[in-house]
């Protein structure tokens, strides 16, 4: 049997530990696999004796040993929480442990290298309709995945004090549960919210889905049903055995709440759409326009108040709202390709659906597999202070102009392309052989990190002749976090010198080959950390693909010469502009970073400018982007900004006016400050959420729901349109002051 594994956990049976599998099979079976397993960690052979004076336990003489060559022995004890325990205690008299944080059930899939998928062979008896194994055999596998999906969500009173209606969905099912004491459509009524919310337990446990999910699914609609099971004494079992659920609830905007559902994993969709995609807000309505084309069948002005109207005059109505909502969320799932994403980095990393976008645990699941192999041991988890600050990428001064054409060059994967050919890895730190810029060492014998880069980029070429985007799109985030998770103090594997010898070589290409491009008689305007920005003369995609060959040869022969090692760097032609704006810092004459635009293929490409930002208005991007195509296109602008101004002053633009920002903390936790987004959520009682839309009137800051004065013409002017204006028009000798003053005068005559 093969199949998918939804939920790793564990079970004391007897007294002993069992690693508990759930999964999927691929003839779409619910099962479960118990293994025994003794939960260990290391210490130090030199520490054992010291350690045994403190408690009993089983040890194993192991030929493994530290980074620094140090020989361990193996630590066991009969369950999970006896680990926790000894740990505490062997740190506690300075007794060093290897490996002691590694999750039971994580630690098993580790050593026996599984990922994802799972194949079972061995006896098996059906349990509650589960297919249940006992001590087979497991080896990591491919499988097909057929998971079963239950979208939910639920309708409250405007104080999310009483639950009205649940609505279910599935592939091929569909239903509400309401209170109510008419019979509807689509919908099962009860007397009751307690009768209602213990059918819904019921049909959790007979439609046995793999993933629940919804819109905020944890934060709101499960903690206000654990909330009001509490309350009514209703048992809060999500999972596939009888034991309570429990929510792990985190506040914070760029936290993640947790539901713990043995055998099932519950997953906020929101939250993982907010993690791919950037949109103008985070609402359900929002991505499901997106990714839908569609949204809700019922627009509320008070929703609070108006589903309370609903509940009391026309409940059928609001079955059809609550069922859409699940609906939506199912079909976001679907067209987002979003679970094809996370099943694969699943299968890439061994990590559960659930802990899938973490980039630490990630890199952590993968490098422990090999370093095993190695015959050494990592240190456990600890915390390690940030003695200095990492050393970040080369930015170069940029020379701000208007061109008409530049090339743009772009290393391939830049971080990981150095790691794997200075061999930069924990194992090969500290060792003769490649010396970094920043004066760190490596050695030449293979590390495991250019292993795991080479592996990876092996699987991106399978997927890439399979047609497996999404493939390679899992393989393109995990190479990208590697910098940054060797880089966390979080990580276990940490070490600043580490972190700086790969920055400090990125820097160092990044400069050198500014350097080999202008030998070859072409100007560099900017550099930007992996990319290098050079004016062409001459047709800028020939340029391009001509630098991108001669360049390469260059770094190959350097890197040979140099360091006698092969280069897996790669320089490619990215992006070639007929058009290219580099405007100045605000108020001086330096460049600035990060910030320009241009046209490619007669299309406006923009980067870091105010049209990209979130924190400018619409009025701004719609402003920015017209400018910038008439500077492009050679047309007059005096005319255009004369009457984009008059527009805006007539009310024709009132639209496009709305700030909008996040808070990053409480409202009563501003205190020093109040910025304006601040003071506009202030205005509206009870203000939920973390973005703010605001406008500027005649009264000051006001919340669009609660607007009173009238729409200050002149802030937007000032404060969205000048600066705007100024970025531009001074590379073709024109003034928005002079602009602005015609207008006045002409409102003046």
């Amino acid at each position: 049997m093969k199949g998918f594994i939804v939920d790793a956990t564990y079970k004391v049976i007897g007294g002993r530990a069992y690693v508990a599998l759930f999964g999927r099979s691929e003839d779409n079976e619910a099962f479960l696999t118990l293994n025994y397993f003794r939960p260990y960690f290391f210490v130090q052979e030199n520490d054992l004796k010291k350690a045994q004076e403190i408690e009993d336990f089983d040890f194993e003489e192991v030929k493994l040993k530290t980074f620094d060559e140090k020989k361990v022995v193996k630590i066991f004890k009969d369950l999970p929480s006896d680990i926790v325990k000894l740990r505490k205690e062997f740190e506690g008299e300075k007794i060093k442990t290897y490996e002691a944080d590694i999750k039971y059930a994580q630690r098993f899939l580790i050593d026996n290298k599984i990922q994802g998928a799972v194949e079972v062979k061995g006896d098996f008896e059906y349990q509650e309709g589960i297919k249940v194994y006992r001590d087979p055999e497991l080896k990591n596998c491919e499988a097909k995945i057929n998971l079963k999906i239950l979208a939910i969500d639920i309708e409250t009173d405007k104080t999310a004090k009483e639950i009205y209606c649940i609505s279910l969905v599935m592939e091929d099912y569909r239903k509400v549960l309401i209170v109510a004491d008419e019979s509807l459509k689509l919908a099962e009524h009860f007397k009751t919210e307690k009768d209602m919310l213990e059918r819904f337990f019921v049909l959790i446990k007979e439609l046995d889905p793999d993933l629940i999910t919804g819109w905020s699914v944890i934060d709101f609609d499960l903690k206000v049903i654990q909330k009001r099971c509490k309350k009514l004494e209703v048992p809060f079992v999500l999972g596939r055995i009888n034991s309570p659920s429990k929510l792990i609830i985190r506040e914070g905007f760029f936290d993640t709440s947790k539901v713990v559902a043995e055998g099932r994993q519950v997953v906020d969709l929101m939250a993982w759409v907010k993690n791919n995609l950037k949109l103008n807000d985070y609402k359900l309505e929002t991505a499901a326009q997106y990714y839908v084309g569609e949204g809700k069948n019922v627009q509320f002005i008070d929703k609070g108040n108006d589903i309370e109207k609903l509940f009391i005059k026309d409940k059928q109505k609001l079955v059809y709202y609550n069922l859409k909502d699940s609906e939506l969320v199912l079909n976001i799932l679907k067209k987002s390709n979003l679970l094809a994403l996370y099943t694969k980095r699943s299968l890439l990393t061994g990590l559960m659906l659930d802990n899938v976008r973490g980039s630490i645990a990630a890199l952590d699941s993968i490098y422990l597999k090999k370093l095993r192999d190695r015959g050494y041991v990592a240190p456990s988890l600890g915390h390690h202070e940030k003695d200095e600050p990492i050393t970040g990428a080369y930015v170069m001064e940029s020379k701000p102009g208007l061109y008409d054409g530049i090339v743009v060059l772009d290393f391939k994967s830049l971080y990981p392309s150095l790691m794997r050919t200075f061999n930069i890895d924990p194992l090969t730190f500290g060792k003769k052989g490649i010396k970094a810029p920043n004066g760190a060492t490596f050695s030449k014998e293979e590390g495991l990190m250019p292993v795991i880069i080479k592996d990876l980029l092996e699987v991106r070429e399978e997927y890439k002749k399979n047609k497996d985007e999404t493939g390679r799109y899992a393989i393109k985030i995990l190479l990208n976090s590697f910098y940054g998770v060797m880089a966390s103090p979080m990580c276990r594997y940490y070490n600043l010198e580490l972190a700086n010898a790969i920055t400090a070589f990125a820097r160092f290409f990044i400069k050198k080959m500014a350097s080999w491009i202008r030998e070859e008689g072409y100007e560099v305007i900017y550099s930007d950390t992996d990319s290098v920005f050079v004016v062409a003369k001459e047709d800028p995609k020939k340029l391009g693909k001509e630098l991108e060959n001669k360049m390469n040869k260059i770094l190959k022969d350097y890197v040979k010469d140099e360091y006698n090692i092969e280069s897996f760097m790669y320089l490619e032609f990215d992006k070639a502009y007929t058009k290219f704006l580099m405007p100045r810092l605000r108020g001086e004459e330096k460049g600035a970073k990060k910030r320009y635009a241009g046209l490619i293929d007669g299309k406006l490409d923009i980067t870091g400018m105010e049209a990209v930002r979130g924190d400018w208005t619409p009025l701004a991007k719609k402003f920015q982007e017209a400018l910038l195509m008439r500077v492009f296109m050679g047309r007059k602008v005096e005319d255009f900004v004369f009457n984009f101004i008059k527009d805006l002053k007539s009310g024709k633009f009132d639209d496009l006016l709305v700030y909008k920002k996040g808070l990053q903390k409480s409202l009563d936790e501003y205190t020093k400050t109040t910025p304006p987004h601040v003071k506009a959520a202030r205005k509206l009682k009870n203000f939920k959420g973390y973005i703010v839309r605001y406008v500027y009137t005649t009264e000051g800051v006001e919340p669009i729901e609660l607007i009173k004065g009238k729409y200050d013409y002149e802030h937007y002017i000032n404060k969205q349109l000048k600066p705007i204006a100024d970025s531009i028009l001074s590379f073709i000798n024109l003034k928005f002051e002079d602009m602005l003053s015609g207008q006045r005068s002409l409102k003046g005559f």
